[in-house]
């Protein structure tokens, strides 16, 4: 599972020229899954999503977690996180998860957000073609990959 994580001051999904999530203050996660993940490895996921401090306390120290600002999330379903570059110029997506899986994970993942870290979550439509607006605030960017997470370098 991977989430694109993006320290957003505003972030918003449209699709078919209607708004159908927007976010002030928070992180906009564009989340991919593949055919080997599971509710244990999105709960490690949402998990350290939920912990991250990656905003700024009076000090300017990135000190402070979404919980600490009274952040939101907008949560946008990106299976090309899988792209595979790696042969040609034409990304292979093979290591996506199939659309059915990967939208239960989706599912599973605003859940958890919403009711086990009583985040304020809004989400995108899964499999629309979206039309995604932010304002990157840094900017701030991190990729969670859990094949990373765990491993020490």
């Amino acid at each position: 599972m991977r989430f694109l994580i993006q320290r957003v001051t505003e972030a918003s999904v449209t699709v078919d020229g209607e708004v159908i999530g927007q976010i002030g203050k928070g992180f906009l996660v564009f989340m991919g899954a593949c055919d080997t993940d599971t509710e244990a490895i999105a709960d490690a996921m949402v998990k350290k999503l939920s912990g991250l401090r990656i905003f700024e306390d009076a000090d300017g120290k990135t000190n402070l977690s979404l919980a600490d600002v009274g952040g939101e999330v907008l949560v946008v379903s990106q299976f090309t996180l899988y792209a595979d570059c790696r042969h040609g110029n034409r990304p292979s997506f093979v290591r996506a998860g199939s659309p059915d899986a990967a939208e239960k994970l989706y599912e599973y993942v605003v859940a958890k957000l919403k009711k086990d870290y009583g985040l304020s979550v809004q989400t995108g439509s899964f499999g629309a073609d979206m039309k995604v607006r932010l304002l990157n605030d840094g900017p701030f960017t991190v990729l969670l990959d859990s094949d990373e997470l765990g491993k020490r370098g």
